[in-house]
């Protein structure tokens, strides 16, 4: 991909180019109505001198012109103001933990934050809490509270007599460590060389997310919850959550979610990462005290919004409706569709941080909650010392490069045999979980599960959401509720979760009570 500001400066150049006109002496000096010849025959058009004015108006492209702007008054703002703010969604209590966070791929938080919020009175005996898992953006702010009173991402679902009722549980949220919201996170202080971390932040799991989320339930003195309860990304966590700690957590409910991610999903991420990356603003990820990388941010969010709606939630809302019919197609939005995305990146861009985004998306990615990659990372962590410290770190205790393959992917014999095993015949509503799946949620097995999923979801197919509910029953686990819910009672995709209070909610309140 080239430079956003290359290509609105080679946009620049054209349209001067194009608008130029020769001076009328020069037009008069060229013979024939100022067709250049060589002999009696005239010049390919391609290279002949040009007279008069462009057969075509230059086009216009006000998405460029925008970001371009905006990469102006953001270094004009930079210089006045000093390095990049600080992302922040309102007021929040705060955890700051001490005590080194050994992560399951070799790198070590030596000390940590955890951004939370609470709703609700803890009962004396501490039994009524309910730890609330976000998705991949959100922060600790899933409800209104004194000290920041505006509506949180699950606004409705939170309350009395809501599904997560406050006159019955405390319910507490958390910004997840790598995210941007008051955790600590890339764009974090490093306290070993008081620097920001950017891309010195070691990779992240999902279970290095809700270990975190537990040393604040330590320090908040809950021995058990309730409940853990998440949808999309929060989903995944929730299930991590009673896997690692299953005498902790008294049921789960896990919405929109999957027990491992899967190819599409991950290539969906590993391309908003791609763009992101290749904004020249990224800057390896070194941009805290210049021009953060906005445009490539703008795309990913664009990209990521496509996965979070249903094409028949796409027709009803926009079809083929154009922003303005009666002006001429452009290149920059145009349909009403691309509209609203534009609209989604722009109003986003700047508001989350562009690592967080690249360490909590990795995070996705590498979640497998089977037998083999849960005792891959036991390995690992077991290997190294527990009172790893900073500055121990090697290249040999941590890879923290990759290189590409030296040659190119081929297909490997066993991906026919999957291929070929993957067209028999499923028994209804079978999605023939993997034996490894299975043997890895073996520890929820005494755990009753809330799975609901959605049939519109493009992000996390309801199949997804079927995988985690059989593999729970064949590890032995009878209490089991699955809900999925129909693209008749839902055709807003993967945000059913944000949306529907009542069947989303109305199914999340059955289940706790």
């Amino acid at each position: 991909m080239g430079s956003p500001r290359l290509l609105v400066a080679a946009g620049r150049q054209l349209r001067r180019s194009l608008s130029l006109k020769p001076s009328p002496a020069a037009a008069a000096a060229r013979p024939h109505g100022g067709i250049a010849r060589h002999g009696s025959r005239p010049l390919h058009a391609a290279t002949a001198p040009r007279s008069g004015a462009a057969s075509n108006p230059a086009m216009a492209f006000p998405c460029l012109d925008a970001m371009e702007s905006r990469s102006e008054n953001l270094k004009a703002g930079r210089s006045a103001s000093g390095p990049e703010p600080s992302y922040t969604s309102g007021a929040t209590l705060n955890y700051r933990c001490q005590q080194p966070l050994q992560l399951d791929w070799g790198g070590v938080l030596p000390e940590f934050n955890v951004a939370y919020e609470t709703w609700g009175a803890l009962d004396r005996d501490k039994s009524n809490a309910i730890l609330l898992h976000t998705g991949l953006s959100a922060s600790s702010h899933a409800h209104s509270t004194a000290a920041n009173p505006q509506p949180g991402w699950w606004e409705k679902f939170i309350g009395p007599g809501a599904p997560l009722d406050t006159d019955k549980y405390h319910v507490i949220c958390t910004n997840v460590v790598g995210g941007c919201y008051g955790s600590t996170g890339p764009s974090s202080i490093d306290p070993g060389n008081g620097e920001r971390y950017a891309t010195r932040f070691p990779i992240l799991t999902m279970q290095d997310m809700v270990r975190a989320q537990f040393r604040l339930l330590d320090g908040l003195g809950i021995d058990k919850l309730y409940a853990s309860v998440g949808s999309s990304m929060g989903g995944m966590q929730s299930l991590a959550a009673g896997v690692l700690f299953p005498s902790r957590v008294g049921r789960i409910a896990s919405i929109s979610g999957c027990a491992r991610s899967h190819p599409y999903s991950i290539a969906m991420r590993h391309t908003q990462r791609q763009v992101l990356m290749m904004d020249p603003n990224w800057n390896r990820g070194f941009y805290y005290d210049g021009v953060p990388p906005h445009a490539g941010m703008k795309l990913a969010r664009e990209i990521a919004t496509v996965t979070y709606r249903s094409g028949p939630e796409w027709e009803q809302r926009f079809g083929r409706r154009r922003a303005d019919p009666s002006k001429p197609p452009a290149l920059c939005p145009d349909f009403l569709i691309e509209t609203y995305l534009d609209h989604a990146g722009e109003k986003w861009c700047l508001n989350y941080d562009p690592n967080s985004l690249l360490y909590v998306s990795k995070a996705m990615d590498l979640f497998d909650l089977g037998r083999d990659n849960q005792a891959a990372a036991q390995a690992r962590r077991a290997a190294r010392p527990r009172d790893l410290q900073p500055g121990t770190c090697t290249p040999a205790d941590v890879q923290c490069s990759l290189t590409l393959p030296a040659t190119p992917y081929e297909e490997q014999p066993e991906s026919q045999a999957d291929a070929d095993a993957a067209l028999e015949p499923l028994k209804p509503g079978s999605s023939r979980p993997p034996a490894d799946l299975v043997l890895g949620l073996a520890a929820l097995r005494d755990t009753p599960t809330l799975v609901m999923g959605v049939a519109s979801d493009i992000l996390f197919p309801a199949w997804q959401q079927r995988e985690v509910a059989e593999s729970l029953r064949l590890a032995g686990n009878r209490n089991v509720a699955h809900v999925e819910l129909s693209e008749e009672l839902s055709l807003f995709g993967h945000d059913t979760f944000l949306l529907d209070l009542k069947h989303m909610g109305g199914n999340l309140r059955m289940f706790l009570d």
